[in-house]
């Protein structure tokens, strides 16, 4: 009996041993971005989550070998425009979650700014149902502020797959507009999310319309000045502060933004596009006209210059793409018939990991930017960080590798970049989700089973 009885111990222990050893997938041989480091680290998953770094012994479970490749957490975009419903000519929830995660991008937060808009519970339920099943990444989406929707903001705390309320102080693509002040200051009192912002002034927006010059896509910073921007922005920061509210202002383009904005952290945040970091007036005018047009504008180099001072100082918080897909059709259209906005989720990574290599920010500081500081911010449960018991999603990255942006491999429905044709050095090469190689080399892998993000 004693026999039987230790040999029974024996096989469950063994059992249990066997279980502990069990992996859906161990990544080795990369260097892994944990704590601030780089470091030559094993990690084994089981399903959707991460279940032990260190050294792990190869057994029967998958092995992913990545050696020579950097494995990042997941890389969190949080501004794009998928443009479902309405435009779905020029991309859709499906097709901008493949450009997503092609880039690298293994979640993202979508803007309300659609046709009808996302500003009530009924439409967003909608785009949670249209979702399910189509988007390859993890996804969650803004609720549209309006004048007329404040009650519903207070109902949003516990809605599923909700980051946030998005206010458009100045008039952008699609009819979302909370312009008068009165308005703004109920959105702030009764938002339970943070208040990403477009922030620009409507009222100067509208006296400056006489400054547009048909056909001359140089007048759109002219008209869409940085004194537009300022204005809306101090006047975004003294409403936040004084209902002690978060409000993470997107897209900042003008040096006077980034020195205000400077002074006046905790509750304020704010965002810088990959776009304002790269390219500048005049000259992106000159080369690729109304396809350099976005708002607000791409601005001056002595803009640019501070831009990227602040990154270099850690003032911005985040960098989002800000992808705005528009048809050539349109964006071929006379100024300023052109509608504004640049595809960019697929491009987000390539291009800052090149700034990386020209030594313009560090992997650390854009750690920080695309993954970290949109969880701390924004309450996202699970991602951002390579550690156990977080979710299975990693970026994998080739720092070496030179890429060549070309319009033909432009996943987004729109079918072109403003890069087109730039070589860049660092891009994603796999894209790992929930456990599951969802990207390797530039193919799609597996169905669209990506799922709302939860958030504290």
């Amino acid at each position: 009996l004693i026999f039987f009885h230790n040999c029974y111990l024996y096989n469950i222990l063994y059992i249990k041993k066997n279980m502990s050893d069990n992996y859906s997938l161990i990544i080795k041989n990369g260097l892994s971005y944990i704590d601030g480091k780089l470091i030559k680290s094993d990690i084994g998953l089981y399903e959707n989550k991460i279940k032990k770094i260190g050294n792990i012994e190869e057994n029967n479970s998958k092995v992913y070998d990545v050696s020579g490749k950097l494995v990042l957490p997941g890389i969190i975009d949080t501004q794009v425009h998928f443009r479902e419903p309405g435009s779905t000519d020029a991309e859709d929830l499906e097709s901008g979650s493949r450009a997503a995660v092609l880039g690298g991008v293994t979640s993202l937060f979508e803007m309300p700014n659609t046709n009808p808009p996302t500003a009530n519970l009924v439409e967003f339920e909608k785009k949670l149902k249209a979702a399910k099943n189509r988007m390859h990444s993890n996804y969650a989406f803004y609720f549209g502020a309006t004048p007329n929707n404040t009650d519903q903001l207070a109902k949003l705390k516990n809605v599923e797959g909700c980051c946030g309320v998005k206010l458009f102080a100045g008039s952008s693509t699609g009819n979302l507009l909370v312009a008068d002040e009165k308005d703004i200051e109920v959105v702030f009192q009764n938002s339970s999310k943070v208040v990403a912002v477009h922030s620009e002034d409507e009222a100067i927006l509208s006296i400056n319309k006489k400054l547009i010059r048909k056909g001359d896509v140089h007048s759109h910073p002219i008209w869409r000045s940085d004194e537009c921007a300022i204005s809306s922005t101090r006047r975004i920061v003294r409403i936040a502060k004084r209902y002690n509210k978060k409000a993470h202002v997107l897209h900042i383009s003008t040096k006077q933004e980034i020195d205000f904005l400077a002074q006046h952290k905790g509750n304020i945040t704010f965002e810088i596009t990959p776009q304002h970091l790269t390219i500048y007036a005049p000259d992106c005018y000159d080369k690729l006209g109304t396809y350099a047009q976005m708002n607000p504008p791409i601005r001056d180099k002595s803009h640019y210059d501070r831009l990227w001072y602040a990154v270099k100082n850690n003032l911005n918080d985040t960098i989002g793409s800000d992808h705005a897909p528009h048809l050539k059709v349109n964006k071929d259209k006379e100024y300023p018939n052109s509608p504004s906005g640049m595809p960019g989720v697929q491009t987000l990574m390539p291009v800052m990991l090149n700034h990386i290599n020209e030594g313009k920010l560090t992997l650390n500081q854009l750690i920080n930017f695309v993954c970290e500081n949109p969880v701390k911010i924004f309450g996202i449960r699970g991602k951002g960080f390579i550690r156990e018991g977080f979710d299975a999603d990693f970026t994998i990255v080739d720092m070496k590798k030179k890429i060549t942006i070309k319009n033909k491999n432009i996943e987004s429905k729109c079918g072109w970049s403003p890069f087109d044709g730039v070589e860049f050095k660092g891009t994603p090469v796999s894209t790992i989700i929930a456990g599951k190689i969802k990207m390797n080399d530039g193919k799609i892998l597996g169905d669209p089973d990506g799922t709302p993000l939860k958030f504290n």
